[in-house]
């Protein structure tokens, strides 16, 4: 099994797989209604800004695909939604186009495509120095997301089982690299004590990536042909990750990710205190089923309803929403409170 075959069977299994709604723990997150927004919708500004990059919302298309000929077409048009709606992009794992000069041209379709927006180079936490500063010129791209996959090893058959040394290197990445560095979780999300490492280690974003969304592990099992996959419900549910991680004190940029469908889901986890949201599976199933239009009207909803959602909040901008009443309820609440996490101060009364 090439790498570049894989590539096609996770983007198979991703649209295939039905997906698990409601298991990002976001139902446990409440926002409170605002009867007298005293706000103009024109006065309304979802923009903001992330690694020195303007967007027109705090949200981004996360790492999907890459490095077989036939996905070339997936990132182009995800590239060209993002330039047309002026949200960030991640392209997917860079290791194929290391390996074989050949694909390169899947990863790079991307910055043509958008030439000035965000975009993010892709590759394990484990890469070289030398890998990753290839990674970034490749695609010219504005940071460089590290990912953390042990569950998806694992179980992937083709897996490593050897995670020694892992936080080391980032911190050697961190220090040299010309870029940001974004370290980041594939579905399994980060506890407290993993972001209080990572910060240690001179992290300053992060993209929490919890339980909830594309399910690697699940993919891995099937494409192993598994019918009861070990560790397939694995990880911490998104809503709670956020949580532990913005409770680590060190002042370090979340990412939200990980079974966020709606605008009131993302205004929620920004209301938490994440700096941006990322979204991945069902932008690739809004691509497969409606088209690349469709995926720009889908996105361009979404900003709208993001907008309703801040009126109904009360907040003119999304750095504003990190001061609006959250109330934790459920799952979420028991959990943190075990934790220790003080969750009545998102009340904010």
């Amino acid at each position: 099994m090439t790498r570049q075959t894989r590539k096609l069977e996770h983007i198979k299994y991703a649209v295939e797989m039905p997906e698990v709604l409601g298991q990002s723990g976001f139902a446990d997150l409440r926002l409170v209604h605002n009867a007298l927004p005293e706000l103009n919708w024109d006065q309304l500004d979802t923009s903001c800004s992330f690694m020195g990059k303007q967007l027109s919302a705090p949200l981004m298309i996360n790492a999907l695909t890459g490095g077989h000929a036939e996905v070339r077409v997936i990132n182009r048009e995800l590239a060209r939604a993002a330039a047309a709606t002026g949200i960030g992009m991640a392209v997917g794992s860079q290791r194929a186009a290391l390996e074989d000069p050949m694909v390169r041209d899947t990863f790079t379709i991307a910055r043509e495509e958008n030439p000035r927006g965000l975009l993010l180079a892709n590759l394990s936490a484990f890469c070289t120095l030398e890998e990753a500063l290839a990674a970034v010129d490749m695609v010219e791209a504005d940071g460089i997301q590290l990912y953390l996959n042990v569950s998806q090893e694992l179980t992937m058959r083709e897996g490593e089982a050897n995670f020694s040394g892992c936080l080391a290197n980032i911190k050697q990445l961190v220090h040299n690299l010309p870029v940001p560095v974004l370290v980041k979780e594939i579905g399994c999300g980060m506890a407290l004590e993993t972001v209080a490492a990572l910060a240690k280690a001179g992290v300053r974003y992060l993209d929490i990536g919890g339980y909830g969304g594309t399910n690697f592990t699940a993919i891995e099992g099937k494409r192993a042909g598994e019918i009861n996959i070990p560790l397939e419900k694995w990880g911490l549910p998104t809503a709670i990750s956020l949580l532990e991680a913005l409770n680590a004190g060190m002042g370090i940029s979340i990412v939200a990710s990980g079974g966020l469908r709606t605008a009131e889901e993302a205004v929620k986890a920004l209301t938490a205190g994440a700096t941006l949201v990322a979204m991945a599976g069902p932008l690739l199933r809004v691509l497969m089923q409606e088209g690349p239009e469709g995926l720009v009207v889908y996105i361009t909803e979404f900003i709208t309803n993001l907008r309703r959602v801040m009126m109904l909040v009360g907040a003119q901008k999304p750095v504003e929403l990190s001061q609006k009443p959250l109330v934790i309820t459920g799952l979420v609440a028991e959990w943190l409170e075990r934790r220790g996490i003080d969750i009545n101060r998102y009340a904010r009364r």
